[in-house]
């Protein structure tokens, strides 16, 4: 399948879901497929929707990315966005209303500094590289988070990061269900 095309279960990127996601997951050109698999099934679980931002860096139908997903791929609400700047105007209230937080290894403020709401969206950079700078330029400084680590320490695993900052928004929202 060509990388811009978008596999049968992708929802365009106006179509509401079915629920209000408590919080929106984005990832900004992702480049590892279990890592994305392994994202789309946390949201499946959680309720989370998922943002892929292109380019990506695999098909979404690598055998890899399935396989992570496991048989959750389906039940996830997730969408695609050409570009950064699309992404931004299709979630443009939660960029005015300044609930976008990215997650960087530059970042001041620790996620555990911060109060999240529903509505939140959390932004994460491609594995190799972490967010470009127009990314992180478009959000205030308290909105650039980081996640402890030892100072040798050069970053966490992807999946993982979300993990950590998903479960923490979601523990602070008393792990609110969409029923």
């Amino acid at each position: 399948m060509p990388s811009n095309t978008m596999p049968s279960n992708t929802m365009p990127s106006d179509t509401i879901p079915s629920h209000t996601p408590p919080f929106h997951i984005a990832l900004l050109e992702p480049e590892i497929p279990p890592n994305t698999g392994n994202i789309r099934r946390l949201c499946a679980n959680i309720g989370a929707q998922l943002h892929l931002i292109r380019p990506l860096g695999f098909q979404l139908h690598d055998r890899s990315a399935r396989r992570a997903a496991m048989d959750y791929a389906n039940q996830v609400d997730y969408h695609i966005h050409d570009s950064y700047e699309h992404f931004r105007s299709s979630l443009s209230q939660a960029f005015q209303e300044q609930r976008v937080f990215a997650l960087t290894t530059r970042g001041q403020t620790t996620y555990t500094q911060c109060h999240f709401q529903a509505g939140d969206v959390f932004l994460f950079g491609p594995e190799s590289r972490g967010l470009p700078s127009h990314a992180l330029d478009s959000l205030r400084p308290e909105n650039q988070l980081r996640l402890p680590m030892q100072a040798d320490s050069r970053s966490i695993n992807l999946s993982n990061a979300v993990a950590i900052m998903a479960y923490e928004a979601w523990r602070q929202m008393d792990f609110c269900l969409n029923t």
